[in-house]
Order: C-alpha cells, then structure tokens, then sequence
C-alpha cells in the first residue's frame, strides 16, 4: 500500500486479488446505431467449485460522467475504481456511453448532449446479454450472480444509475418526457457518486435552460442506495445550491440507505476517474482508497446481508479516520 495513504489503510478491505480486463467488448443496443462498447474487469483467478467452472460474482455496472479528457469518460476511464472492485472480487462492466467524447454517438445525434434515455437503455442491455458477455472473457468464463447485480454512477452517470434505481424524470422541454420510469429491478443496490440533485429550483439560470432534463424526482427511487458526495462540491454553473445539492439523492429517496461526505473532497472524490487526470478537483490518495474502501464495503454488506463489513467500515471511519469524512444513515 502507498505510504501516501495513511487514515484510510484502517477501513477494512480484502487483501485484493490479481485482475484481468478485457477491451472491447461490443454488444447491439436497441435503437443504437452501432454497437456499444464495453470493458470488463474481474478477479484471475476466481475460485474452483466442484462443477470445474468458477464461483459465481457479484456484478457492478460502472457508468461513467462526462469531463474535459477525451478518453477517461469512456471504457478507458475510471480505473482506480474498477480495478479495486474487481480486486475485492466484483464482476466490473463499464460501458462507453453515448455521452463519450470518445467512441460516442456524437454532438449532433438524437438525445445529444445528455443522451439520458440511451445512456439507461445501454445499461439495461448490459443485463439482457450478461452471459454473452461472460463468454467473450478468455479462458473459463465467469459466472454472473444474478441475485448480487448493483449499479455505480458518478457525475452524470449518478443520474444514469439513479433512474435504474427508480427515479425519474420529466424533461419540462419535451411532451414525450413526462414522469419518465426506467428502473431496472434486476439491480438491487446502487451507489451514486457526486451526482445531480434536484431540478426546478436546484438548478442554476443556465442549467435549466441549457439541460432541462436534468430534472429528477427521487421520491420513486426505492432501491437500496448509497450517495456520495464532497464537501466542497460545489458548481455554481450547474446549482444554486452548493455542495448540499449532491446529497439530494439522499435526502429525497425512500431508497437512499445512507450518505457518506468526503471531507475536504471536490467533484473527483480523490481521484475515480483516472490517476493523475484533469478531471480530479482534489487529487488524494488517502481520499481515493476512502472512496473505494467504503463503496466496496457498503455494495458487500448489501447484497450480502450476513456481511458486516459496512458497520465495520463506518465505525473503522469513525473511530481512525474521522478526518477523511463522515457518514449519516436511516
């Protein structure tokens, strides 16, 4: 472990296990012009059972936010974080949304800039073709749990994943998006990073006239979730609201288990979506592992409820690293 991290070394982890990633993956989407493109990341080796095949894992799907680099809002980006899930024995898939700079539909295709509709229609066929996916993985192919399937977005993909949660969305823009309902009950937890709050009045001038649709309700999102947000988060180019704008999600769900606040962290949440990148407001090893510590933590306790890892985490931050942040539960 780096020497740079020093608070979060107390949170618990598994010691990690070697990975494998495998790009491209391609797969068709429904109404799609070309087909999406995928990076999968898991643990090598994963463990014999009698049947000469592998334990079956644990699925996250990884949706990622848009950002000034050309290729980290992709399946190139995010590594930090799909590779310690994958290390702590979580099946990663990461798709390229339409939304990308880089293998994207484009700024002028139909959705554009948002592509909010496609970005969850992309996720969902992730989950229609899990086993062919699996089969395109060299060597044994892995199983899928599909009883352990959870959802992580950050940014914007926090509003991909939070509408396979249950919340939804109406565009006051277009008459065709009216209490738009897109969950996915195949997911059974999700984690949202630093992602949108509230519309209507959460929104700056510009951002309600530049994305309408940027206009969740979250009283629908039932589905067990874990939000994350940085203390000083804070775009006034999108909010009106401040930092306290990224804990909507939190506050206004049914779903929404707890809330965990990164002290002193911006939008990058020490560093998810690539090291050394453009992207990270506030690069910082010990901040980075809190975030993947704890996100793994609270996805093992929840789809595994005999795993207590999550109270530990939170009484491990408590007590050794109150420092690196806070969180707040129902």
């Amino acid at each position: 472990m780096s020497d740079l991290i020093q608070a979060a070394r107390h949170l618990p982890a598994r010691p990690a296990l070697p990975t494998l990633s495998v790009a491209p993956i391609h797969i068709p989407v429904p109404g799609r012009p070309r087909p999406l493109a995928l990076r999968v990341t898991l643990p090598v080796p994963t463990l014999p059972v009698p049947d000469g095949g592998s334990d079956p894992l644990p699925v996250v799907l990884l949706s990622h936010g848009h950002g000034p680099s050309l290729y980290l809002s992709s399946l190139d980006g995010y590594a930090p974080l799909a590779g310690f899930l994958a290390g702590q024995g979580f099946l990663v898939i990461q798709p390229t949304h339409a939304s990308s700079r880089s293998g994207g539909l484009g700024a002028d295709a139909p959705g554009a800039p948002l592509f909010w509709r496609m970005r969850v229609a992309e996720m969902t066929a992730i989950l229609d073709r899990l086993d062919e996916i699996a089969a395109l993985i060299p060597g044994a192919p892995p199983q899928p749990d599909r009883d352990r399937i959870a959802a992580i977005g950050h940014s914007m993909g926090g509003q991909t994943v939070g509408m396979l949660l249950g919340a939804r969305l109406t565009d006051p823009t277009d008459p065709a998006a009216r209490d738009v309902n897109l969950i996915e009950p195949r997911i059974r937890a999700g984690v949202l990073l630093a992602a949108p709050g509230r519309g209507g009045d959460g929104l700056s001038a510009h951002a309600a006239a530049a994305w309408p649709a940027l206009n969740p309700d979250f009283s629908h999102m039932t589905t067990p979730s874990l939000v994350v947000c940085g203390e000083l988060d804070d775009n006034p180019h999108l909010t009106t609201m401040g930092p306290a704008w990224h804990a909507d999600p939190f506050h206004l769900s049914p779903g929404a288990r707890a809330l965990l606040t990164l002290a002193g962290a911006g939008h990058g949440l020490g560093g998810i979506a690539g090291y050394d990148a453009k992207e990270t407001d506030d690069e910082d090893p010990d901040r980075l592992e809190a975030t993947r510590r704890l996100t793994a933590a609270w996805l093992r306790s929840t789809l595994d409820p005999t795993d207590p890892v999550w109270e530990q985490a939170v009484a491990a931050l408590r007590a050794h690293a109150p420092g690196l942040g806070w969180v707040e539960g129902r």
